[in-house]
């Protein structure tokens, strides 16, 4: 990957509905490289998916949480089968095995308290495994990025 490589990932990072045409005038190329440079860099894993960020709070989620886990038993077919049933609970937005005091670390986005208790004790609290929750309230977003700083 070189120099233009890096623009262009930082460009598309930014904003992902920039034209190829908008991509070759920002990185001073014609229009059929970028699109090869894009291709090359879809096969070869550095771009591994498109999206559009939804605001949350506009779909009625206004509540997000940091939910930070630790497991009873830490054989691995009990790993495993926590992080299936994680996969399945669609308010979680984001899980991260983790080092340290828990084991895991879960994004929540969530309507109101109301509906996030609900989610742990009629879900969260159903799995299997499930020693210890502690739950972080975000109170406001100071900064939030998808742009990786390379």
């Amino acid at each position: 990957m070189d120099k233009v490589d890096r623009e262009l990932l930082r460009l598309l990072q930014e904003n992902a509905k920039l034209t190829n045409k908008e991509l070759a005038a920002k990185l001073g190329l014609t229009i059929t490289p970028v699109h090869e440079r894009i291709k090359k860099l879809e096969r070869e894993g550095f771009i591994s998916r498109y999206s559009a960020i939804v605001n949350r709070h506009k779909v009625d989620l206004g509540l997000e949480v940091f939910c930070s886990v630790s497991l009873k038993d830490h054989q691995k077919e009990f790993i495993e089968q926590f992080e299936r049933d994680v996969m399945a609970l669609e308010e979680v937005t984001e899980c991260y095995h983790i080092g340290g005091r828990f084991d895991y670390l879960l994004k929540v986005a969530i309507k109101n308290m109301e509906a996030y208790r609900d989610f742990v004790s009629q879900k969260l609290a159903e799995l299997d495994n499930i020693g210890n929750v502690q739950s972080s309230f975000v109170m406001s977003e100071i900064k939030k990025t998808n742009v990786l700083p390379f």
